[in-house]
């Protein structure tokens, strides 16, 4: 637009398309939507994960807010722990021949969150092939595979988030294989953000830094002095502490919201302010 208010002429003679006639897209937030009610009242969810951790957080937090909630994991018991009513999967999600056979089976999808993954720690020279492979296994062939076989359940205009970690954003010790696997898991929400977009389907990530659950209470356990290894967790961000799983679940559940319609291709840190400063 000029500043006579007029959309200027080409060197071919036509005018330039205002862009505010083209037809409207993009998703319009009402009350409807459910701000700060139920704003994910209506959607289907599928979480990955859910027996524990983030996974359990996020989908009681998605239950709170109005969803319906298919839960995917390894162990019935822990899944019925998490929500009762929910509909429940177990399944390791990085069986191919599982993950299909769930897909086969499984209704149509507003969203999914992808949170199920496993730690191993060592360095690339003292890392078993095995412990690779495991890495590779859980944390990056297992969303791989729900996304194959599970894209075409997702409805235009779902939102999927899955979860990667911040040290696949910056390197540190020990933890070579995980970091590797991660970091291939922010990468796919970018191909997948790309690969949905015809179909208005967002996929985001999010890098949680240390976040005070089962997996990283193993991991301090299994140290020789835990109480110096959380202070060594806890200092390696600005605010000094570990996050929470709600806190997690809070940002997930935002994104699987209407009021993230623009976010899409995404790797978001939630670690405290690690990855700005260090």
């Amino acid at each position: 637009m000029n500043m006579t208010g007029e959309w200027p002429v080409t060197s071919s003679g036509s005018t330039v398309e205002d862009p505010r006639s083209r037809p409207e897209r993009s998703p319009r937030l009402s009350p409807a939507a459910g701000f700060p009610g139920q704003p994910l009242a209506g959607k289907r969810i599928l979480v990955t994960g859910a027996g524990s951790g983030i996974g359990r957080a996020a989908a009681r937090l998605f239950r709170e807010r109005g969803a319906e909630l298919e839960l995917v994991g390894r162990r019935l018991a822990a899944l019925q722990e998490t929500l009762p009513e929910a509909r429940h999967s177990p399944l390791d999600h990085a069986d191919e021949a599982a993950v299909a056979a769930f897909a086969g089976s499984c209704g149509p999808l507003d969203g999914m969150f992808l949170a199920a993954g496993e730690l191993r720690t060592g360095s690339v020279e003292g890392t078993l092939t095995a412990d690779f492979d495991t890495m590779i296994a859980a944390n990056l062939r297992g969303p791989w595979l729900m996304a194959h076989y599970l894209g075409p359940k997702l409805k235009e205009g779902a939102s999927v988030v899955l979860v990667g970690s911040n040290i696949a954003l910056r390197a540190i010790p020990d933890s070579a294989a995980y970091s590797v696997a991660k970091a291939g898991v922010h990468m796919l929400a970018r191909v997948l953000a790309l690969e949905w977009s015809a179909r208005q389907i967002r996929c985001n990530a999010i890098a949680p830094g240390p976040i005070h659950t089962a997996m990283v209470e193993a991991r301090l356990a299994a140290s020789a002095d835990p109480a110096a290894a959380l202070a060594r967790l806890a200092g390696v961000n600005p605010l000094q502490r570990l996050g929470t799983e709600a806190e997690v679940a809070a940002l997930a559940a935002h994104l699987m919201g209407a009021e993230s319609a623009w976010t899409t291709g995404a790797v978001i840190p939630i670690d405290g302010g690690a990855d700005a400063v260090y």
